[in-house]
């Protein structure tokens, strides 16, 4: 190898480690350019493994090296390295392993694992064999580098999920799951050992060695053996880790909390636990033989005093997602279960359980939760009192796999819910024993009174049948929000927690009012934060509840909103803003118009919010969503917001900014909200367009948004909207026409038509172009009703406002096929015949009648050849929408002027709507009347005999039908 490449190398190596970022960038830039060069990673590990160098310089050699095995190993790379260099790389890779720095080991550990996810065991056998050899030999150092080299190898080969891998891994498991076995036995014996003599150094090594026996053990238990309960080794693994649990533990406890041990120690605890989870969790019958030695040893360590002294938080929190695992197993459920199976490890299983879960187990471990486990610790009140937002904040998710709280919360409702009779009758005694007010001198019966008001929310559903809660909210919980010692805060905030969590479940409406009537004094100013943004979230469930009635609420609307508001304006964390924001956008959205009075103080301070949430793209995503309901309530009025208003949306909607990957959905939204509700065009929406061109090459989720949006501009400005954006329109309809989707070729056709109904001579130059396709694909017969129903449609409008323009078109179409105008207006009359029945609303059915009906007066031989089938697809329609009234045909779908009634829900885009409906041939004209016209004007083109001779031509049913209709 070039010294003076590797030289160089190395030099530009130690300027990427300086702290300096004028030498820095370079150096790193410099690197970034040799990436896909050859040679350069043979470079990289005669680098990192010359230990005479600095070791900062070789831990970035072999952190480059190993985000490059990403990039470049595999084959189908670009630029991938070559096979030579590989070979020679994978035989370098495992000269030894005594590598003395322990972050470079790890990350060397690591760079093997991912070679050997493409190249082990077909490219590269030798590296099993050369692993196991190492971890055979004495020397602790050699074993150790060569252990943590295999866990991760182990780690990345049991991610692989195709057959054949998972196959390999199996066979590997098998070859090495005995020898592994016996290395951690022994290597923790030899560490109880050296911990009887105190010796803190073999101590040390030996824990670290049986550790990463034990991970690589675990990996091999779940993704390398089928059944477990029939693999002698994998039995005893397990049984071994019942045994070694508490000597670790007790070991632990007698370890200075100062030392690093006690933290090795904790985490050799942790791993013994997650790997009886583990197993629990994947083989539930093959640990069917491990339930009741599972569940004493997690109650006698959780529930009794066995633990004493030797727990602490995680080790608690594996033991209840232990016991919480076997409780929820469906293969021991219910005795139901029994009833269906007869597979004997269903049974053994539910025995054991039932075993057990005596009921004075089930009584003291319900005890236990409520009295030790539920209780808030000094940590949680402390910081009640120095961060009051966070500790407000829910963790949800998976928090139960890793924090107390949740993790108790959880597994008390899997017990309650397996054992409803005994917790039942517990918790109602415990609520017994806590009623009344509390002296808030008491601490001790605050905090449990607390946790069991607790227990009572989180298990309303199972106590729907025990609980009267109008009578105990009435003449308990409504008392104890009245006391307002400082100190009685922790029993204000769970009672209007409580009362929340029953508000859905069971409490009569007419409590409703009550119910907001206890919350606003506890979102005053002078209460306690934590109260108040509780009693916000429960304001948020009664206004969102089912039952929820505008009328019962408007009393109290003014002086909730009010409360709101100054809450959002004094909370500080980005969450909890969030969290007001969106109460508030709940009571908007719930009281709709009534909203008015009250909403300028909020449409005030968003602008000041939005400046201050630069950085928190989560909690503007909030704004978006509040002001886009602010925009529905406000209607009309909303343009006094548009000053603040259109900038976001069009910074929100902007593809150029990053943000808009978080922003883009809202903003797309209160884009819709704004142009529905606008009165009148302004130079400022009207630029705000300049964003939808490159949203509709997007193409995603919200295009079905973005053409409302383009349709509602049509409407709101229509002469100045399409003197500016008409090319763009069309351009994004033309794009988007290509779409197989028929969902989104009928997006477009009714863009298409609403502007053919405003612009009837223009549209159709306009979409000259587009309607080539339309054509074409009218006359091949298109595949989709919907769509043939929007196509014609579409070519309906243009005949009975621009007939001049249809047949210049016929005449130009023409020249693209080679065939006479006449042979495709023929074809298209013979299509729409066929056709008229996929068409299944009434206002389209009755427009296409308009339309052949508007043909006939043509002077074109085609519309006489094919009077009878237009005559045929009339008839049925005038069956479809003529009602008799007072003896005469009426034809239901012509508006009068009653229907010009203005709602008060309605959106200005749906007056506008309304408006141009009032104008469109199909609800201002009588079929009835037009066929009789335009039958009256043919026979004055064509003459009565011809008519007449048309007539007789038609069938004698459905002539007198006609008849009928004319009387």
């Amino acid at each position: 190898m070039d010294s003076t490449v590797v030289a160089t190398v190395l030099d530009t190596l130690a300027r990427a480690t300086s702290q300096d970022t004028a030498v820095l960038k370079p150096a790193e830039q410099q690197l970034k350019a040799w990436e896909n060069q050859a040679g350069f990673y043979s470079v990289l590990q005669a680098i990192f493994s010359n230990r005479s160098l600095a070791d900062n310089v070789r831990w970035l050699a072999v952190v480059y090296f190993k985000n490059g095995i990403e990039r470049y190993w595999r084959k189908t790379a670009p630029n991938a390295l070559s096979e030579t260099e590989k070979s020679k790389i994978r035989a370098h890779l495992i000269v030894d392993f005594q590598e003395p720095v322990g972050p470079i080991a790890t990350q060397l550990a690591v760079l093997i694992s991912r070679v050997a996810r493409t190249d082990c065991p077909r490219h590269w056998p030798e590296l099993i064999p050369t692993l196991l050899a190492a971890i055979r030999r004495p020397e602790h150092l050699e074993q150790q580098r060569a252990l943590l080299t295999y866990h991760h190898v182990v780690k990345t080969l049991a991610s692989k999920r195709l057959g054949p891998d998972r196959k390999l891994f199996q066979e590997l498991t098998a070859s090495t799951f005995g020898y592994l076995l016996e290395l951690w036995n022994n290597h923790l014996e030899a560490f109880l050992h050296h911990a009887g003599l105190d010796d803190r150094h073999n101590m040390t090594v030996l824990l670290e060695l049986s550790t990463l026996a034990l991970k690589v053990l675990r990996k091999q238990l779940i993704y390398g053996i089928l059944e477990p309960d029939k693999n002698p080794d994998a039995v005893m693994l397990l049984q071994l880790v019942f045994q070694r649990i508490r000597p670790v533990l007790e070991i632990r406890g007698k370890t200075p909390s100062e030392e690093h041990l006690r933290e090795k120690l904790e985490k050799k605890v942790l791993l013994l636990m997650k790997t009886l989870l583990d197993t629990q969790d994947t083989f539930p019958l093959s640990y069917v033989a491990f339930i009741r030695r599972s569940l004493e040893l997690s109650v006698s360590y959780v529930f009794a005093e066995a633990g004493k002294g030797l727990l602490f938080e995680r080790f608690i929190v594996l033991n209840m997602n232990l016991i919480k695992s076997i409780v929820k197993c469906d293969y021991c459920r219910t005795s139901k279960v029994i009833e269906e199976t007869k597979e004997q490890g269903t049974i053994d299983a539910h025995k054991a359980k039932n075993e057990f879960f005596t009921e004075s187990t089930l009584r003291e471990m319900c005890h236990r939760l409520l009295a030790q486990y539920f209780l808030l610790t000094q940590e949680d009140l402390e910081m009640w009192e120095n961060d009051p937002e966070g500790f407000t904040i829910d963790e949800g998710g998976e928090s139960w796999k890793f924090t107390l709280r949740p993790c108790t919360e959880v597994l008390f409702l899997a017990l309650f819910h397996a054992y409803r009779e005994v917790f039942t009758t517990v918790l109602l005694q415990m609520v017994q024993s806590v009623q009344g007010i509390v002296e808030p001198t008491n601490m001790d019966m605050m905090l449990q009174k607390e946790a069991v008001y607790n227990a009572m929310g989180l298990a309303a559903f199972e106590l729907f049948d025990e609980v009267d809660f109008d009578q105990w909210f009435t003449n308990h919980l409504l008392r104890e929000l009245s006391d307002k010692h400082p100190r009685y805060k922790i029993i204000r905030r769970r009672v209007i927690w409580l009362i929340g969590q029953w508000l859905g479940v069971k409490l009569a409406p007419s409590l409703h009012p009550t119910v907001y009537q206890a919350v606003l004094p506890l979102l005053a100013e002078d209460e306690d934060l934590v109260v108040r943004i509780t009693a916000a979230q429960t304001l948020k469930i009664a206004v969102d509840d089912f039952e929820f009635k505008k009328d019962n609420f408007l009393p109290y609307l003014e002086s909730s909103f009010a409360l709101l508001f100054q809450l959002l304006k004094q909370v500080s964390e980005c969450d909890t803003k969030m969290h007001i924001l969106h109460v508030l956008s709940f009571i908007i959205e719930r009281v709709e118009a009534q909203i008015r009075p009250y909403a300028s103080s909020l449409a005030q301070y968003l602008p000041l919010l939005w400046e201050e949430s630069s950085e928190h793209n989560m909690l503007r995503c909030a704004i978006l969503s509040t002001l886009v309901h602010l925009v529905q309530g406000l209607g009309s009025l909303s343009v006094q917001l548009y000053p603040f208003l259109l900038p976001i949306i069009q910074f929100s909607t902007d593809v150029s900014h990053p943000p808009h990957v978080y922003l883009l959905d809202d903003g797309i939204d209160l884009w819709y909200e704004t142009i529905q509700n606008a009165p009148a065009m302004t130079k400022e929406l009207l630029q705000l367009f300049g964003n939808m061109p490159e949203l509709l090459e997007l193409g995603s989720e919200n295009l079905k948004t973005c053409f409302q949006i383009i349709t509602a501009y049509v409407l709101l400005g229509p002469n100045e909207f399409m003197q500016n954006y008409s090319g763009a329109v069309f351009a994004g309809c033309v794009s988007l026409l290509d779409n197989v989707k028929p969902e989104a070729i009928v997006i477009v056709m009714k863009l298409v038509e609403t502007i053919f109904k405003i612009f009837p001579v223009e549209g159709p130059q306009i979409f000259r172009q587009l309607l080539h396709k339309v054509f074409q694909r009218i006359l091949d017969k298109e595949e989709y009703p919907t769509v043939m129903s929007m196509y014609l449609s579409v070519v309906a409008r243009i005949i009975l406002k621009n007939q001049s323009f249809f047949f210049s078109f016929l005449e130009q179409y023409s020249h693209s096929t080679n065939e006479q105008p006449d042979e495709i207006f023929s074809k298209l009359l013979v299509v729409w015949s066929e056709k008229m029945d996929w068409i299944t609303q009434a206002e389209r059915r009755k427009l296409s009648a308009l339309a052949l009906m508007a043909l006939l007066p043509s002077n074109s031989r085609v519309v006489t050849e094919k009077f009878p089938d237009v005559v045929y697809a009339v008839v049925e329609v005038l069956h479809d929408v003529c009602r008799e009234e007072n003896g005469s045909q009426v034809d239901y779908l012509v508006m009068g002027d009653r229907e010009d009634v203005e709602d008060e829900y309605e959106t200005e885009n749906d007056k506008r709507k309304r408006r141009l409906s009032l104008k469109d041939p199909v609800h201002c004209t009588s079929l009835r009347d037009f066929v009789i016209l335009q039958f009256t004007e043919f026979e004055r083109i064509h003459g009565t005999p011809t008519f007449t001779k048309l007539m007789e031509s038609i069938d004698l049913e459905v002539r007198q039908q006609l008849e009928n209709f004319f009387k």
